[in-house]
């Protein structure tokens, strides 16, 4: 479907030295020790794709788009199969079902393979994943960031994340080994591919970033960024339309006449459902889901406001204040999909939407994320009602844990086919 049309596309990824699990300092240094996050300079792929098999960045935004819905539409069947067949109308948790294609796509852009929901190794990898994004918003990995030198020889949930992150690190480098005895150096088949034939290529600088440990740990943020932040959207985003069933009836009335219940829903239909659109923002500005900004430095002397921030300060910048100000959202604390729309109905953009970030570090996988709400969501909500087993006035949105992130309290829903 895409030949022809993807030539020349660029490489971009986050990378990071990071030490072992048996670092004594707080887990979040560990992860971010050397380099730091930075964008590559951008590879240049040669030769012409065939396929979309790369991850395309702002350098080609038309073809990026392209490519990431062919993989979204195309690599993770959509999760109201497996609702239907597995949970026909009886409660279920929706946590790991909500997990599974968001953890498929990034595994195709990466691997260039989608696993069966029935494969043990992709289960154990899903529920890493998502364990390990519980354990570092509780108080406990809070105390070891303070205290790491301390708490890393006491027993605690600290163990249990790096135990799993231990296992990641295994089913990664087996996945290497794996693309080390099939890569062909004319014919590359996906990100690792195209990683391994720029290491080779860079073998004799010593000041190169493609290094296997910066594959390893690569591949490891792309996992871990790329599929904990959507799934969890996705379960809040379920929670709110189980609290606010008017809400959710205007979305599937929205579905109804602009997707229809015959077709799959694309990305060219979001521009004729702004109020869908505009309640999948607002899901992402209520959860708040990161609260802070990754740690950024000042590579000059800036003044802002009446302050001085000297270069070289590291600077955490609060996403919280910007998507809860009360000047551009009335009642910020209240879910409210007007906050994104005009009188007249029409979707209204504002600049304090900042669930990504902002400006050259904005977030690397926002437009695939982007996708993969408005898909998921849309595909859920054209197949199923939804049903809370409580009244839908006691459902409580509150997080259950604050810290790196936002996490909800467990619930189960029913999905009634339509």
């Amino acid at each position: 479907m895409l030949d022809g049309l993807v030539k020349h596309l660029y490489v971009a990824t986050m990378v990071s030295a990071a030490r072992g699990p048996g670092s004594t300092k707080g887990w979040w240094l560990t992860l971010l020790e050397g380099p730091g996050y930075f964008f590559l300079p951008g590879c240049f792929l040669e030769p012409p794709l065939s396929a979309p098999r790369a991850v395309a960045v702002k350098q080609a935004p038309a073809v990026a788009a392209l490519l990431i819905h062919w993989l979204v539409q195309q690599w993770a069947p959509p999760p109201s199969e497996q609702l239907a067949t597995n949970f026909p109308g009886s409660p279920c948790d929706p946590t790991f079902l909500l997990s599974y294609a968001p953890c498929n796509v990034i595994c195709s852009i990466i691997f260039w393979n989608c696993f069966e929901y029935s494969d043990e190794n992709f289960l154990t990898l899903a529920r890493h994943i998502d364990e390990n994004a519980t354990i570092v918003s509780t108080p406990c990995i809070e105390l070891y960031n303070a205290f790491p030198s301390l708490l890393h020889y006491l027993p605690g949930s600290q163990n249990t994340l790096f135990k799993n992150m231990t296992e990641q690190r295994k089913f990664i480098l087996e996945k290497i080994k794996e693309h080390q005895e099939s890569l062909d150096l004319n014919n590359p088949q996906d990100f690792i591919d195209y990683f391994m034939i720029k290491m080779e290529k860079e073998k004799h600088n010593k000041q190169s970033e493609f290094t296997m440990d910066n594959l390893i740990t690569t591949l490891w943020n792309m996992l871990t960024a790329g599929i904990e932040t959507t799934s969890i959207t996705l379960r809040y985003g379920l929670l709110l339309l189980l609290k606010y069933p008017k809400v959710t009836a205007k979305v599937q009335e929205e579905i109804n006449r602009v997707v229809g219940r015959n077709q799959s829903p694309c990305m060219q239909d979001r521009s004729r459902m702004p109020y869908t659109d505009a309640v999948i923002q607002e899901i992402q500005r209520y959860i708040d889901l990161i609260h802070n900004n990754l740690p950024h430095g000042a590579v000059q002397d800036i003044k802002f406001r009446e302050y001085l921030i000297p270069k070289g300060t590291t600077i955490l910048t609060s996403l919280t204040s910007v998507l809860h100000d009360g000047k551009e959202f009335p009642n910020p604390e209240q879910f409210d999909p007007g906050h994104f729309l005009d009188k007249s109905g029409n979707f209204k953009k504002s600049d304090y939407f900042m669930a990504f970030s902002a400006g050259k570090r904005v977030c690397a996988g926002e437009g695939l994320a982007r996708m993969e709400l408005f898909l998921l969501l849309v595909s859920i909500l054209q197949h199923f009602t939804l049903k809370p087993l409580a009244d839908s006035k006691n459902i409580d949105t509150t997080p259950l844990l604050k810290g790196v992130g936002s996490i909800p309290h467990f619930y189960e829903v029913c999905f009634i086919p339509i």
